[in-house]
């Protein structure tokens, strides 16, 4: 079955970078949205970032754009989201999401996925 499973989590000081992983499995892969969420400590999850298996557009929420990249490995079913110059609002949870089909405009921030992973934590202080 459909399994998601990320990592690259960790506890950083403001400034730094990481690089979180998804490791996608049980299913072809070919065209697929797949999306980044976090739940930042008290708050509801929000869409981060999420882009369409066959590439090559991307989608950011908009508070986001500059220090987020979403890339995908086709080779080897990995998604990939890069944070850079990380601060303490970064803290949260990330979740990693997967659904049949290629992501839309106005689709791809909505809880819509049918899977997800059981996420991986970043912790940034200051």
């Amino acid at each position: 079955q459909v399994q998601l499973v990320e990592s690259g989590g960790d506890s950083v000081q403001a400034g730094g970078s990481l690089r979180l992983s998804c490791q996608a499995t049980g299913a072809t892969w070919s065209r697929y949205c797949m999306g980044w969420f976090r739940r930042p400590p008290g708050k509801v999850r929000e869409a981060v970032a999420a882009m369409s298996t066959r590439g090559p557009e991307t989608y950011y929420a908009d508070d986001l754009k500059g220090r987020f990249t979403i890339s995908y490995d086709s080779a080897k079913h990995t998604l990939f989201l890069q944070i850079d110059n990380l601060n303490p609002e970064d803290t949260a949870k990330y979740f990693c999401a997967a659904e049949v089909g290629d992501c839309d405009t106005y689709g791809w921030a909505s809880e819509r996925y049918l899977h997800w992973g059981q996420g991986t934590q970043v912790t940034v202080s200051s």
